[in-house]
């Protein structure tokens, strides 16, 4: 089997520090490359689009929500794992681009609901098209079951992390 660039970092650190087990990082020093290559095809895949990762975050939190595709700024907080500061900024911009509107809620003045226009939807469903392109070719090398058991492999290490209080 072909090494990789985390064989040789293990190799050296078991070389320089045989007194430590570092067989973890076969696994999560890979998985953090992953992330790494992850994070530049998907800002790839969202910028053929003219959509940056966080504007995507948004539009996909809205669009999952289904017709009339809106929801509370609280909720989009919650979906997207940012501050209500950093939330208030992205529906900002979103708007300026005519991605989203705000309007009052019917029943609750005081409240705000984001919706998606069509523009916003049109822009979402095309980036995520494009996204998942990507995506299957970066899996293209692990047939179905082999992708289930990944699947289920990494969703057993994330679980813990999505479980834990905010």
């Amino acid at each position: 089997m072909a090494q990789d660039e985390v064989d040789r970092l293990i190799q050296a650190w078991q070389r320089e520090r045989p007194d430590l087990d570092v067989t973890p990082m076969a696994v999560l020093s890979r998985v953090s490359r992953l992330a790494r290559h992850l994070d530049r095809a998907r800002r790839a895949a969202f910028a053929e689009h003219g959509l940056e990762p966080w504007e995507f975050d948004v539009l996909a939190a809205l669009r999952r929500a289904g017709s009339p595709y809106e929801l509370s700024p609280g909720v989009l907080l919650a979906q997207t794992l940012v501050t209500s500061g950093t939330m208030t900024t992205r529906v900002d911009k979103l708007t300026g681009r005519g991605l989203v509107s705000r309007r009052r809620d019917a029943d609750d003045r005081r409240a705000v609901r984001v919706s998606l226009t069509e523009l916003g939807k049109t822009s979402v469903d095309a980036a995520l098209e494009g996204l998942l392109a990507h995506e299957r070719s970066l899996l293209a090398d692990l047939d179905g079951p082999e992708r289930e058991l990944l699947s289920g492999m990494l969703r057993t290490l994330v679980r813990p992390f999505d479980d834990a209080p905010a």
